[in-house]
């Protein structure tokens, strides 16, 4: 819908996207007069004049931004053979940037609480804010108007939230070096302090767990900034599907929005299985027995050779004797 300055709204056009050789085709041009004066138009039904003028084609506002960095708003559009008149953004309906072309100075900034505007890199299609602080965060609008005799204004926002992050990671408290299972786990993960809170989510082994394991979240103040900590605890009973490969891995991740993200985990050992000694029976090969055989016929030979001398000599005694 375009929006005339002075109250003349156009409500409603409609052309036939298609049509057929030789038939006829109906364009309908409905608008709102608002106590201004018909002009241009013959007929009720029939738009004469071209529906043309300035179009608002595009606008950037980052949705999310963190405290301290820069942000760049960009409002794009199309003339459409107008002047272009003024650009003018506006921070919760108060006016702080001003682009007039035939003014001296073409630029002009006003003063509005988190908005710093870094003038070299700004200009008719494009406003630079830099140190950004918690005040910075609001709704942001652009306004583009054509020069006479049109004076058409068009206009568009969106909402921007800066975000104070942590100072630290997710800490996780509660927890044991080692579960069984049958055993209880009750841990709890503390985000660091921010703003606005972040968003904290518990994983087993890699796995989202559902929210019946979830208690809280609990959001806690801290400091006179309007910071925030969060705290998110989780409780189940083991197991055996919580071990992976004997150990259970318990981990928290703290978000918020898309421009923080962070985490934390801990390894807990599971329960581990008794094994009984086992005793090594020892299979004798066919070269031990081999062996073994050799071993005593050997000692059999060298008992018979000892024997057979002791004879000899036990006869030569005999004989001496008598």
């Amino acid at each position: 819908m375009s929006v005339l300055q002075g109250g003349l709204k156009l409500t409603a056009l409609h052309i036939d996207k298609h049509t057929v050789r030789g038939n006829d085709s109906l364009l309908q041009c409905k608008y709102d007069l608002q106590d201004e004066t018909l002009y241009s138009v013959t007929t009720m039904n029939v738009c004469i004049t071209g529906v043309g003028g300035l179009k608002l084609t595009a606008l950037h506002i980052d949705k999310h931004t963190v405290r301290g960095n820069d942000s760049l708003l960009q409002c794009k559009y199309d003339l459409q053979d107008e002047t272009l008149y003024s650009v003018k953004w506006y921070k919760d309906g108060h006016e702080f940037y001003r682009f007039v072309p035939r003014d001296f100075p073409i630029v002009q900034v006003f003063p509005v609480p988190g908005v710093y505007v870094n003038l070299e890199h700004s200009n008719e299609s494009q406003v630079l804010l830099t140190a950004l602080d918690l005040d910075s965060s609001g709704r942001y609008r652009c306004e583009v108007s054509a020069e006479a005799p049109s004076f058409q204004t068009v206009s568009d926002h969106a909402d921007m939230v800066t975000v104070a992050l942590p100072s630290r990671g997710p800490v996780i408290t509660g927890g044991r070096p080692r579960y069984n299972i049958g055993d209880t786990v009750n841990v709890n993960c503390t985000s660091g302090s921010s703003k606005p809170a972040a968003h904290l989510a518990w994983f087993i082994n890699g796995d989202q767990v559902n929210s019946s394991y979830l208690r809280g979240p609990v959001r806690a103040p801290e400091g006179d900034e309007g910071l925030e900590t969060t705290t998110l605890g989780l409780q189940f009973q083991v197991d055996a599907r919580h071990f992976h490969k004997g150990d259970m891995k318990l981990k928290c991740l703290a978000t918020i929005a898309t421009v923080y993200w962070n985490s934390n985990e801990e390894s807990v050992e599971g329960e581990k299985p008794y094994k009984p000694p086992v005793m090594e029976v020892k299979d004798t090969s066919r070269a031990d027995r081999v062996q073994a055989s050799t071993t005593v016929h050997s000692a059999a030979a060298r008992s018979q050779h000892t024997l057979l001398l002791l004879v000899p000599a036990l006869l030569c005694s005999f004989i001496l004797l008598r």
